[in-house]
């Protein structure tokens, strides 16, 4: 199943449920849509070789990782970690 966000038209505007339907399917889909950039950059796939079941044990540590750096970064960056000026 494919879970699709969902689309205005001029003529249909989105009510307030659906647009909070999709932030929801947003904030999901983010974390994945980063680990793949992230694959992509790697380049780790293109040399792969071997059965699907340790490639998938192998994607899903490395999407693991990156969501931990993903955290850390954002933990960091956050406004209320940021030094206040006086």
């Amino acid at each position: 199943m494919i879970v699709t966000g969902l689309v205005a038209t001029r003529a249909h505007k989105l009510t307030s449920g659906r647009k909070e339907a999709n932030r929801v399917l947003t904030v999901g889909r983010a974390p994945v849509e980063h680990g793949f950039a992230h694959l992509k950059n790697w380049r780790n796939l293109t040399k792969l070789r071997t059965d699907p079941a340790h490639v998938t044990r192998l994607l899903r540590a490395l999407l693991v990782l990156t969501s931990l750096e993903v955290n850390r970064w954002q933990t960091i960056y956050t406004s209320d970690s940021r030094p206040r000026s006086a």
